[in-house]
C-alpha cells in the first residue's frame, strides 16, 4: 500500500510544481490552441425562466474550442511529447481518449484507449476514426484505469493517464495559465472535477500570482470523492456513478493531484445533474456549445452566486451532436 492510501500527503510531496506547468506551456505551444475568454455578462433565460443577471464580468475559458474539442489535449501532449513512445495506453471517459488519438494521428504513434462499460458510444467512435483501438471493460473508471496499467505493463506500452501524471497534471495547468495572463484582475475561477488533473494543474498556475485568486472545484453531486477524501483525511473510493458529466465520473482522487487540490483549492461545491443541464441550456444560448462536463464550473458558479470578477472552465464540447456532425464532414 502506498503512503497516499494512508495519509494526505501535503503538495511539496509531488512531483510537479509551477515551474512544470510553466515548460509545459512552452512544449506544447506547437499543438494547442490558445482558447479565449468569452465575456458572458448576462446568461439569457431558458424558456419560461428569467435571464441570470447575477454573474457580472463573467468570463469563460473556451476550451470546447481547443483542438480535440477539450482541455485535454494538454495534457495528452505534455505527456506523449515528452514520453517519446511510439505506442500508448490511456483510460479514458472519452475526451481524453479523443486527444490522445488526435495526438497519436499527428505523431505517429499507436494508441490504445480503454473505456469503461458506461462510457459514451459516440466518443468511442470518435476515438476510431482516428485511428485509435478501443477496449471496452466492465465495470466504472476505477476498473478501467486498473485495466488500462495492467495492459501497459503487459505489452510494454507507455501509460498517459488522464489525469494523475506529473506531465499531465502539467499540461492541464496551462488552462489555469492562459486565464491568469488574459485576466490579471480576476477573482475567482470556477473548475470541473473529474480526475482531478485540471483541478491540480489549476492550482498550481496560481500558486504564485501577484494577487489571491479563489480556486474552487465543482464535483457531480454523485461523484464528490476529492471532497469526502478531504474530508476523511485519506483518499475515498466512491462507487460508479451515472451523473449526466460523463467526463466527471471519477470514483477515486489520484495520487498526485490530491495533495495538490488539498493544499491549494479554495473551496469544492457539489452540483446535481439538474443544475449542470440547466447551466449547459445557458451555455447554449449564449452560443457557447458546452458538453454537460463542461457546464459543470458555470453550474457551481450560480449555485455560489460569486462575487467579483469570475471565470468559468468550460472543459469540452464534445456533445454526441457535434461529434456526429464531425463525422460527416
Amino acid at each position: 500500500m502506498s503512503a497516499a492510501d494512508t495519509r494526505l500527503a501535503t503538495a511539496t510531496d509531488t512531483p510537479v510544481g509551477p515551474a512544470d506547468v510553466l515548460a509545459a506551456a512552452e512544449r506544447i505551444a506547437p499543438h494547442v490552441r490558445h482558447t479565449p475568454l468569452l465575456r458572458c455578462d448576462t446568461l439569457p433565460g431558458l424558456p419560461g425562466r428569467p435571464g441570470v443577471p447575477g454573474l457580472p464580468g463573467l468570463l469563460v475559458k473556451a476550451e470546447h474550442l481547443q483542438h480535440s474539442g477539450s482541455f485535454k489535449l494538454r495534457g495528452a501532449a505534455n505527456a506523449m511529447l515528452a514520453l517519446g513512445a511510439d505506442e500508448v495506453v490511456a483510460g479514458s471517459s472519452g475526451n481524453h481518449g479523443i486527444a490522445v488519438a488526435t495526438l497519436g494521428r499527428t505523431l505517429g504513434v499507436r494508441v490504445t484507449v480503454v473505456m469503461a462499460a458506461g462510457a459514451a458510444e459516440a466518443k468511442e467512435l470518435a476515438i476510431r476514426a482516428l485511428g485509435g483501438r478501443v477496449l471496452r471493460v466492465p465495470g466504472g473508471v476505477a476498473e478501467r484505469d486498473r485495466y488500462a496499467k495492467e495492459f501497459a505493463t503487459r505489452t510494454g506500452a507507455a501509460l498517459v493517464p488522464s489525469s494523475d501524471h506529473a506531465l499531465v497534471i502539467a499540461g492541464q495547468g496551462t488552462v489555469g495559465l492562459e486565464v491568469f495572463r488574459d485576466a490579471p484582475e480576476l477573482d475567482t475561477i470556477f473548475v470541473p472535477v473529474g480526475g482531478g488533473g485540471l483541478l491540480a494543474g489549476v492550482c498550481l498556475a496560481a500558486a504564485h500570482l501577484p494577487r489571491p485568486v479563489r480556486v474552487i472545484g465543482v464535483e457531480p453531486e454523485q461523484a464528490r470523492r476529492y471532497a469526502h477524501s478531504i474530508a476523511a483525511g485519506r483518499p475515498v473510493e466512491l462507487p460508479p456513478s451515472d451523473t449526466v458529466a460523463d467526463g466527471l465520473r471519477g470514483q477515486r482522487p489520484g495520487e498526485l493531484t490530491l495533495p495538490i487540490v488539498r493544499h491549494r483549492v479554495d473551496e469544492l461545491i457539489g452540483v446535481d445533474d439538474a443544475a449542470v443541464l440547466r447551466a449547459m441550456d445557458l451555455l447554449h444560448r449564449a452560443g457557447i456549445a458546452a458538453e454537460p462536463s463542461g457546464a459543470a464550473a458555470l453550474a457551481g458558479a450560480l449555485r455560489s452566486g460569486a462575487a467579483g470578477r469570475s471565470a468559468v472552465v468550460v472543459s469540452g464540447g464534445n456533445s454526441a451532436a457535434v461529434l456526429a456532425a464531425a463525422a460527416k464532414r
